[in-house]
């Protein structure tokens, strides 16, 4: 038995596909300031970032710049219709749920580092039934600090009551693998999410596709 760690999970795009509700959002958004929607499939690698960046990116592929009054009136209209729109579509990933019993049965900690906001990532996850499985649900709004920065991670596992010196991240963008890197500690990239710059390219230690493989990539890196 191994001793017990903390797996630290990004949300969008790792631990649940919340493309679908994220970029209709978006989408209405534009439709609002008369511009064309963004089809889904271009769009699933503009999220990310948070929601001022993932509508900068929409508004970017219309060769659109606007005022930072413009941007702040926009994102609070995003935020309002996708708190009220966040668990349309979005699902957790195939064979995730599966994998979090794994970790729970052998008596690892959850948590989620994510740069989505705190409470939107709340009622993401208390909507989709999913919330009790993490110590700590922890977003860019609850240290002041967004990924890559080491400190989101590290006070993340301190507040599930974890050591950083065991854990494990487990993400699907270049913030996930930056904050694994600054923090000191292994990453697991999955190969399903939203990235601008595929995740094998950024050499995580190791590299999933479909979450049924995690379990195993976890233990070779406890034992390793």
């Amino acid at each position: 038995m191994t001793s017990s760690y903390t797996l630290v999970f990004d949300l969008d795009g790792t631990l649940v596909d919340t493309a679908p509700d994220l970029i209709t959002a978006l989408n209405y958004v534009l439709d609002r300031e008369g511009l064309p929607p963004v089809p889904m499939a271009s769009a699933r690698n503009m999220i990310g970032a948070g929601a001022r960046k993932l509508i900068e990116r929409g508004l970017e592929a219309e060769g659109r710049t606007v005022s930072v009054a413009d941007m702040d009136r926009m994102t609070a209209d995003f935020i309002a219709y996708y708190a009220d729109n966040i668990a349309v579509e979005s699902r957790p990933f195939e064979g995730l749920e599966a994998a979090l019993d794994h970790f729970a049965a052998q008596g690892h900690r959850l948590a989620v580092c994510t740069n989505k906001l705190e409470w939107l990532s709340k009622r993401l996850l208390d909507q989709l039934d999913m919330s009790r499985r993490f110590a700590a649900i922890c977003g860019a709004d609850t240290f002041g600090v967004q990924k890559p920065d080491p400190t989101i991670f590290r006070e993340t596992v301190a507040r599930a009551g974890g050591d950083v010196k065991a854990s494990i991240m487990v993400g699907d963008a270049g913030t996930d693998v930056g904050v694994a890197r600054r923090a000191g500690v292994p990453v697991i990239g999955v190969s399903f999410g939203y990235t601008d710059v595929p995740i094998a390219e950024l050499k995580p230690d190791r590299l999933i596709h479909h979450m049924r493989d995690l379990p195993a990539a976890a233990l070779s890196l406890m034992k390793g």
